[in-house]
């Protein structure tokens, strides 16, 4: 959900190219790459001007073959290499990204028991996230997000906790990509960096941050608990996704609280501006927005699908794939969405009749951004093409890039 901004700012050059006939209708993938190709074009560089660029293209873009790209790709790779920079480095359309944590790590294994540090890319990263948050949460507290008062006040601890949650997920994540004795998915070794998050996430990984919050009154036996939640669904991931690179049985049960468990930073940033402005938790807005949060993760790991199977993170629907087949698996999933949907409804109807519409207008607003057009506050659900064999589409895809 910490991308949800880039996404609608993909979602909205997407439907930009499609109004002026630039996109290819049998190739998503293409569409994707031209759609972030022109978000970079359009991005400032110093005093270059956008004729600049365009002249810079025409002039270099020839010489831009397949074997330049891969030796420039080998050269990048090479130099970064003995840098513990914490750079991330980035393959063809961000297709194969992969994460140097050793300059995250350093600043979780500083930390000691009164102190937890984070990282400036972390902060800028949770940023979408913050602003998601803010967008969709504050009304709950009757808090006017348009009054800069109302963040500024609140934003130092959520910005914190959240940065700090999202440094653990990076490293999560590229356990993620090393499932077997320390090889990525893509054949590259990367064993200290994988044995570098794993003894992290064996030591009480929320501790420092714990000790903060509880140091200025903030921690409560929820928001532990949501911690907890943390851990249990970084463990499920990597249970569930480790199965799926070995082919071995996945459950159900599994998957499914795996995908409510994982909007465990939203909960954490509610609970915390509870205390934060001293106020009573509200159970009626709690189980509204779990069902909402649920919603949209389902929604996120449908958009993500062919990145998530290239990167083997976690997706609900390429679980699915595994529990029932190829065939079945979309029409169980969309069974699952149609139940939550009704859920709701169900609980839209039981708020506050001002706060219900403030909420459908934010959800229409996220929708807008995103590029859709759709009466449903969640858009248009559109199930991607199933890929049947994970493992031959990752190769497919190191092939055609190297």
């Amino acid at each position: 959900m910490e991308e949800l901004r880039k996404l609608e700012k993909v979602q909205r050059m997407l439907q930009f190219m499609e109004s002026r006939g630039v996109s290819n209708s049998e190739d998503c993938r293409s569409n994707r790459f031209l759609a972030n190709f022109l978000l970079f074009m359009i991005e400032p560089c110093g005093d270059l001007a956008v004729d600049d660029k365009c002249r810079l293209l025409s002039q270099f873009i020839p010489t831009l073959s397949p074997a330049f790209l891969h030796d420039a790709y080998q050269h990048h790779h090479v130099a970064a290499e003995p840098q513990n920079s914490g750079f991330q480095k980035s393959f063809v359309g961000s297709a194969l990204r992969s994460f140097n944590q050793t300059k995250e790590y350093s600043l979780l294994r500083s930390s000691n028991g009164s102190t937890a540090m984070v990282g400036l890319d972390s902060m800028q990263m949770a940023n979408s996230t913050l602003e998601d948050f803010c967008r969709s949460y504050f009304m709950f507290h009757g808090l006017d997000v348009s009054k800069s008062q109302s963040i500024f006040k609140y934003l130092p601890i959520l910005s914190f906790t959240e940065s700090y949650i999202y440094q653990l997920d990076k490293m999560n994540e590229k356990l993620l990509q090393t499932p077997n004795n320390g090889k990525s998915v893509f054949g590259e070794k990367e064993e200290s960096c994988t044995q570098l998050s794993a003894s992290y996430f064996s030591n009480d990984p929320f501790r420092p941050l714990m000790t903060i919050l509880e140091h200025k009154g903030l921690l409560t036996d929820r928001i532990k608990e949501e911690f907890r939640h943390g851990e249990e669904y970084w463990a499920l991931e990597r249970k569930l996704c480790y199965a799926l690179i070995n082919k071995e049985e996945i459950l159900v049960e599994d998957a499914m609280k795996a995908i409510h468990l994982k909007s465990f930073d939203y909960r954490v940033l509610n609970l915390l501006l509870y205390q934060l402005r001293g106020a009573k938790v509200e159970e009626l807005h709690m189980e509204f927005l779990s069902i909402s949060e649920f919603l949209v993760e389902v929604s996120d790991d449908l958009y993500d699908y062919e990145d998530d199977v290239l990167e083997n993170s976690f997706n609900i629907l390429r679980l699915f794939i595994r529990i029932y087949g190829a065939s079945t698996a979309p029409a169980m999933l969309a069974k699952c969405i149609s139940e939550a949907e009704d859920k709701y409804e169900t609980l839209l109807k039981s708020l506050d009749p001002q706060l219900s519409l403030s909420y459908q207008k934010r959800c229409a607003e996220a929708t807008k951004e995103g590029g859709k057009v759709s009466e449903h506050p969640f858009g248009t659900w559109s199930i991607p093409t199933v890929i049947q064999d994970e493992e031959l589409y990752r190769l497919k895809l190191k092939s055609d890039t190297s």
